[in-house]
């Protein structure tokens, strides 16, 4: 996998737009009528203000306590840019609000307070915690981070967790919990080099030793070399604790014969050959980011039998926080938990241990563009793995549970997992896998109209994003021009700019255009014309002949005309069972409406081909097929001949014996709402449909945009499925990032 690239301009116009910051609060009640506004505040609210002054645990009811958590820091130790200050530190914590959103439906909002005295800060967080359900303090530096939490700890009855310290130690201790599995060790018995003794370190060492790590076999170092018993330079209790009584002065005095090396320092401080001295299937996670102690390469280049795990995402087994905090929020916000104990951050490392050891879900595989397995490159789940909603929280609120640590315990497991499945919005994670799998791609894609800024800006993201080669299709001194305007004039040397005059393949492109057209009333000047004028046809030429793995086109002429163009070198037509897929994306659900592209008027059979094709395109989604075939009429009735064909073009699909779910004749609500379709319970859907087939491409149309204009939905497509090769067309109204989005569903080859 590249490395990807984020420049300065891309980061800021991400942070600004649409709006400044990166979230924003909804009401969750009606806000319309007077009678609501007297309900939401006076004289409605009145009541259940008095009743939790009556019994305090009632906030969890009418409040959203139970599932707020203030983000906090005083921004001391941002990231790896030392102290920025409260102000500065607030786009990091609102990325961090985010993330527990995206990836356990916490709510969360940051706290930046403008202090470094530990008394203040504490006195500030504890005065402010009737409002939360839990505090995350994120980015404060050592060894005050560690007066603080101790202090909120004894002060709170809530969880507060800095995840710097914790979320990195959970991580660590579920990878070491496999890799001592793989090389049939056992923590008791292994000798263990800790590099670095600020918060993530000193809290590493001692969540193994709370899990059967022995003191003496811990060995800790810092910047000064060995921590030893009697040491007094560069020394505070909290490093004093794991002293140990040794003659070991040097990190590479410590690692000869070591099984583990945990670092949590700086780039290089591992050379290949320490790693050399160490005991066999030496287990090495080195966790300095951006930049490794000692790269995996290089790590193996000197010990196969090493198993590396980094803070990277670019290299396997990757120690990723996002991995523990959101799920561990969850589990205690829903037993509504008085704090989170070793033992609840223990069973969450257990848990995602147990959750690397199972076979992996084609989703992710899919998204990881290989098959993962259980084995020395995969010993910590990904971060994208659907599953660990449902099973990371039902094992930390089991935990909290069985320590006392819960107000609330939860009584029925089972309906607990359940509910965390459907918390989720699927969307998030299908996104988010079609990204991973398309930078696998690695891609050439050709952006047919490199005449316009936003395909331009498109092809830069693309490129930088680390999803492949981009292939622009324009005039070189025009590409550059217009670049230079975007404020992207030094992104003119990183991307290839395809034209008729610069290719050697001309003469080639037009002998095939030729061969083809030739029956259809065109000459060899109608040819040249189109292929080297046309970019459509240039840009599909060049896929015809492997010059690229796809296109991107669609921003400046309507579908209809590229269609028309593109259907000179592909077979794009009613005839050769092409289609055009339309995904809509809204609160959590994902919906495709097909034909929205070729089809004018389809009849069964077309329609038939239509669903497989809806089919293929969802599945490669990562989505199970269930097709409902819609009109304005549900299984015959009203009788009328416009839904004759709907009717049909199910039992087309049992002739042919499909491998998915597929019902019809039905309205939306029948095929959309589990209630409606509870009415007929001989309806060969196991559920609601996710791919709705509609009776013409008028109906599509209007179906599309006024979900798009009218209920907010995200539209992505058409998708073009069922042509010979990867073509995707955007809409005229879209943005870089739509072009952008839908490059990169060109390079998954969705359809």
């Amino acid at each position: 996998m590249s490395k990807t690239k984020v420049t300065p301009e891309d980061a800021l116009a991400f942070h600004m737009e649409p709006t400044p910051g990166k979230f924003e609060i909804q009401a969750t009640v009606p806000m319309t009528t007077q009678r609501d506004l007297s309900l939401a505040y006076s004289p409605g609210v009145a009541v259940p203000c008095e009743a939790i002054a009556e019994n305090p645990e009632t906030a969890y009811d009418y409040t959203n306590k139970g599932n707020l958590v203030a983000v906090i820091s005083n921004g001391t130790a941002v990231l790896g840019l030392g102290n920025l200050g409260a102000l500065g530190s607030k786009p990091v914590m609102e990325g961090k609000a985010v993330l527990f959103k995206r990836f356990a439906d916490v709510n969360s909002i940051d706290i930046e307070l403008d202090t470094e005295d530990p008394d203040a800060f504490c006195q500030a967080v504890r005065l402010m915690g009737p409002t939360f359900g839990g505090i995350n303090l994120e980015d404060i530096k050592a060894p005050e981070c560690f007066i603080i939490e101790q202090r909120l700890k004894e002060e709170m009855d809530i969880p507060v967790f800095h995840d710097d310290q914790h979320g990195t130690a959970v991580i660590c201790a579920a990878g070491l919990i496999n890799a001592l599995h793989i090389s049939g060790k056992k923590i008791e018995d292994v000798k263990i080099v800790l590099n670095g003794a600020g918060a993530a370190g000193i809290a590493c060492i001692e969540l193994l030793k709370s899990m059967g790590a022995r003191h003496e076999n811990c060995i800790v170092c810092d910047t000064k070399g060995v921590i030893y018993q009697g040491r007094t330079e560069g020394m505070n209790q909290w490093k004093s604790a794991h002293a140990v009584k040794t003659e070991l002065r040097t990190l590479e005095e410590a690692m000869k014969g070591a099984d583990v090396f945990l670092g949590v320092s700086v780039k290089g401080a591992v050379t290949p050959a320490m790693v050399e001295s160490m005991g066999d299937n030496p287990v090495i996670f080195a966790m300095a980011n951006p930049d490794p102690e000692i790269t995996p390469e290089e790590a193996h280049e000197v010990r196969m039998d090493a198993i590396v795990a980094t803070g990277r995402s670019d290299y396997p087994n990757q120690v990723n926080n996002v991995l523990g905090f959101p799920y561990l929020f969850r589990g205690a916000l829903d037993i509504n938990a008085r704090a989170i104990n070793d033992e609840m951050k223990i069973a969450c490392a257990h848990a995602l241990a147990a959750l690397a050891r199972e076979d992996v879900p084609d989703e992710v595989a899919l998204a990881y563009g290989k098959s993962l397995s259980f084995g020395r490159d995969y010993i910590i789940p990904t971060p994208f793995d659907p599953r660990l909603i449902h099973r990371i929280p039902p094992a930390v609120a089991k935990a909290g549970m069985d320590t006392g640590a819960a107000r609330r315990p939860i009584i029925d497991m089972e309906a607990y997992e359940l509910s965390l499945k459907s918390r989720m919005d699927p969307t998030a994670s299908i996104l988010t896998g079609i990204n991973a799998r398309a930078r696998a791609a690695q891609a050439r894609m050709i952006f047919a109209e490199g005449d316009d800024p936003r395909v331009l800006r498109a092809a830069v993201m693309y490129q930088r994003n680390g999803f492949g080669k981009a292939l622009v299709v324009g005039r070189q001194d025009d590409v550059k021009a217009k670049l230079e305007t975007a404020g992207l004039g030094d992104a003119v040397r990183e991307l290839d700019v395809v034209n008729a005059a610069n290719t050697t393949h001309l003469d080639a492109y037009k002998s095939h255009l030729y061969d083809r057209l030739k029956r259809g009333g065109f000459d060899r000047q109608d040819i040249h014309r189109l292929a080297a004028r046309d970019r459509h046809v240039f840009a599909a030429l060049m896929l015809a002949h492997g010059h690229g793995d796809g296109i991107v086109t669609g921003a400046t002429r309507k579908s209809a005309h590229i269609l028309d163009r593109i259907g000179h070198v592909f077979d794009v037509n009613e005839k050769s069972k092409a289609a055009g897929v339309t995904a809509l994306i809204h609160k959590g659900r994902i919906v495709f409406i097909t034909d929205t592209l070729v089809h004018e008027w389809p009849d069964e059979e077309d329609l038939a081909d239509i669903a497989e094709q809806a089919a293929v395109v969802a599945r490669n989604m990562g989505l199970e097929p269930r097709v409902a075939f819609v009109s304005f009429s549900t299984f015959g009735y009203p009788v009328s001949e416009r839904a004759e064909k709907m009717h049909k073009a199910p039992v087309v699909l049992d002739q042919r014996g499909v491998d998915f779910e597929y019902e019809g004749e039905m309205t939306v609500d029948v095929a959309l709402n589990a209630q409606a379709q509870a009415a007929y319970p001989f309806s060969r859907l196991t559920g609601p449909a996710n791919i709705l087939v509609v009776p013409a491409r008028h109906s599509a149309s209007i179906s599309v945009k006024l979900m798009q204009e009218m209920g907010g939905a995200t539209v992505i497509g058409p998708i073009l499925a069922g042509v010979g090769g990867s073509i995707q067309i955007c809409s005229s109204v879209s943005t870089a990032n739509d072009i952008l989005n839908m490059a990169v569903l060109a390079a998954c080859k969705v359809g």
